[in-house]
């Protein structure tokens, strides 16, 4: 079975958009859902520079932009999709790619619904200093309460021995004096928030209005939700997990673990891809994997589907 996956925010990088828009009708799309959501997303992907594409608002259309426009490359209709994927997933703002992708919205509600997102969580993150970072290495039960003694979140529980902490700067500064038993490294993350903590509170309420002007189709394929790695059919609830989750932790370990589950044997992340296959390389042994950084790799994804396809029809 091959999934498909969308990153997350901290996953773009200055300029990662340029190659895209060499691409038939790729600038033309952009330059489109600029206008609707009044944000260059071709500025912004292509010249702006670190400090400008991890303010929040920013970074979270742009991050679904590159989600779509790239599995777009591979999948152009919806029966494509559903034919060729097995279920599809996204980390935390990736969600709302992988809501578009399954069909539970369309493209230009899903770009509409991620400004109104990342302007409300930018908006919550800018009454306290917060942050995120990542722990490498240390088992859960080490961890976590070392997390909840210095007051912090664990906001991504992503598996693969990864915690992504999350709270104010103070919290964070002891955390990287005090490491828990057995983590590696603290690695400060590129984003400007506590995100999926009680600090995004308010951005919840917002964005409770806002899918209020939203209809929402029951996905086409299956949709794995960050909330508990639970296969969702309703679109209606897909969308209300997309608002709570603004507030609650990412489960990717628990995602990846449905995906094992439901039999995954090949994973694609769309662009800006890396973060999350390597994090199935880690997690998830055996399972052929596949990141869309820029075009060249898309020749090698439509490989990896026929080849995928050819073998679960001769299992079939």
């Amino acid at each position: 079975m091959l999934v498909l996956v969308a990153p997350g925010q901290g996953a773009q990088t200055p300029g990662f958009l340029t190659p895209w828009l060499d691409l038939p009708g790729v600038e033309e799309q952009l330059r489109a859902w600029s206008a609707s959501i009044d944000l260059d997303l071709v500025h912004y992907g292509t010249q702006a520079d670190a400090e400008e594409i991890r303010d929040t608002a920013v970074a979270q259309p742009l991050l679904v932009a590159a989600s779509l426009i790239s599995a777009r490359q591979l999948f152009a209709t919806a029966n494509d999709f559903s034919r060729q994927v097995g279920a599809a997933a996204g980390h935390s703002v990736g969600e709302l790619a992988a809501a578009a992708l399954t069909g539970v919205l369309p493209d230009e509600s899903a770009m509409t619904l991620v400004r109104r997102r990342g302007l409300a969580m930018a908006e919550a993150a800018a009454v306290t200093e917060t942050g995120m970072s990542a722990l490498l290495g240390g088992e859960p039960q080490d961890v976590l309460p070392h997390l909840e003694k210095l007051g912090l979140t664990p906001a991504n529980v992503n598996g693969a021995g990864q915690i992504v902490a999350a709270g104010t700067a103070e919290q964070l500064a002891a955390l990287a004096e005090d490491k828990p038993e057995g983590t590696r490294r603290v690695v400060p993350l590129k984003v400007a928030g506590a995100f999926h903590t009680v600090h995004m509170a308010p951005a919840v309420t917002a964005l409770e209005s806002a899918v209020a002007e939203l209809t929402a189709a029951d996905p086409h394929t299956r949709y794995v939700s960050n909330k508990d790695g639970q296969v969702v059919t309703s679109g209606q609830d897909v969308v209300q997990r997309l608002v709570g989750q603004v507030a609650n932790p990412v489960r990717w370990d628990l995602c990846m673990e449905t995906f094992k589950e439901l039999g995954v044997s090949a994973i694609i992340e769309a662009a800006p891809g890396g973060t999350l296959v390597g994090l199935a390389k880690r997690a998830l042994p055996g399972v052929r994997t596949l990141a869309l950084k820029t075009p060249d790799d898309l020749d090698a994804a439509r490989t990896l589907i026929a080849e995928h396809c050819a073998q679960a029809g001769q299992a079939e």
